[in-house]
């Protein structure tokens, strides 16, 4: 057993892990197919680790299409797995459907993108949460109970007073209003691991911050572990204490934020760094618009995203690197430890200092780049 499976005792504040999932979705079956073709699959996850601790956010990065939303779904235990598998307090949890599936569901659970639709639009602010507490079991054996359950909950996400709120329909409320509404919901099982799928993507941006504000005041009087799924790595930086990044189905890079954000090893992270806003990038002389040259290593790099149908062999971002080289084309790298528990699966670090995650070598940290994938 490698060392990323290996029970540390920096490991008890562990709830949910993931080890080695993977998620491929058939294709529709088309002439080839049906007389005797391979069977196509979109390769949507590939090989993923991770773990989510107590008291601790991490933050899930990349591009539109990279298998972030799918990973959130894995762990809420909404899809299947192709493979791999994914632990409860170091357990391994099967939720299937059911009695199973709610039972797992009050340890985990689900914020959706766009909080409108995932609220049932004929029905009440005081619908949606009663159902929930009653599925639960936390309603109490009273209406006084139940609306004293309502009104904590719409006070912990900053909806008061309650009685404002709990007759009130979805389309009554505004869109930050509706995503509090629905992390609500979240907690009324009490759970102790959030995934938050993009929660202030489809918020004004003026209202962004008190979103995840609340959620990181949530973190930390409940006790939560939450996966926050992003495209804006500008946002991991600022709210999360982890950062990984996701390309094409796999995981390329992961660290602490602040060492990601501002020293990113990997090229696609570099990429995505130098297509976000920054004012520091904007020189003081000439034009007040003019930006200052980049570093080489981190121009936006062409194409676009592979298949992934048919995934291209060695490391998936190979066809648009600008460091690419020919090894890169027929080998997966594995992840390699960097300093600061940084790792990147990238093989621009395949020296002596720079050795596998999970493996004991020169730079005497040794599954470092698991654990940072927590």
């Amino acid at each position: 057993m490698s060392e990323e499976h290996t029970a540390h005792p920096a490991d008890e504040r562990v709830v949910l892990e993931a080890r080695g999932v993977s998620k491929h979705f058939p294709v529709r079956r088309g002439p080839r197919s049906l007389l005797g073709g391979p069977r196509r699959a979109v390769h949507a996850v590939d090989d993923v680790s991770l773990r989510l601790r107590r008291g601790s956010v991490t933050a899930l990065v990349g591009e539109s299409g990279s298998g972030k939303s799918t990973v959130a779904r894995l762990l809420a235990q909404l899809y299947p797995l192709t493979s791999g598998e994914i632990l409860l307090d170091g357990r391994p949890a099967r939720a299937g459907r059911g009695r199973a599936f709610r039972a797992y569901c009050r340890h985990v659970q689900m914020v959706f993108q766009d909080p409108f639709a995932s609220l049932n639009p004929v029905h009440t602010v005081r619908y949606h949460l009663t159902r929930a507490l009653r599925i639960h079991g936390r309603a109490g054996n009273s209406r006084q109970e139940t609306e004293a359950a309502l009104a904590e909950l719409l006070g912990r996400v900053q909806l008061t007073p309650a009685g404002r709120y709990l007759d009130s329909f979805p389309h009554e409320l505004s869109g930050g209003q509706r995503q509090r509404v629905a992390i609500a919901r979240a907690l009324a099982a009490d759970p102790r691991v959030l995934l938050a799928d993009e929660p202030v993507s489809m918020l004004d941006v003026s209202i962004r911050l008190g979103v995840l504000n609340l959620l990181r005041d949530l973190k930390e009087r409940l006790d939560l572990a939450i996966l926050y799924i992003t495209h804006d790595i500008a946002s991991a930086r600022y709210f999360a204490d982890t950062t990984l990044v996701m390309y094409a189905g796999r995981m390329v890079e992961g660290g602490d934020s602040e060492t990601v954000t501002q020293r990113p090893a990997h090229p696609y992270t570099r990429l995505l760094l130098a297509s976000a806003p920054d004012p520091d990038r904007v020189t003081g002389g000439g034009d007040a618009g003019s930006a200052a040259p980049e570093d080489e290593d981190t121009d936006p790099a062409a194409g676009e995203p592979p298949s992934l149908i048919s995934p291209p062999a060695g490391c998936r971002f190979h066809p648009r690197c600008p460091m690419a080289m020919e090894r890169c084309r027929t080998q997966t790298p594995p992840r390699f430890d960097l300093d600061d528990g940084q790792w990147a699966a990238c093989w621009l670090y395949d020296t002596p200092a720079a050795v596998p995650a999970g493996t004991s070598g020169a730079s005497g940290t040794s599954g470092a780049g698991s654990e940072a994938a927590s």
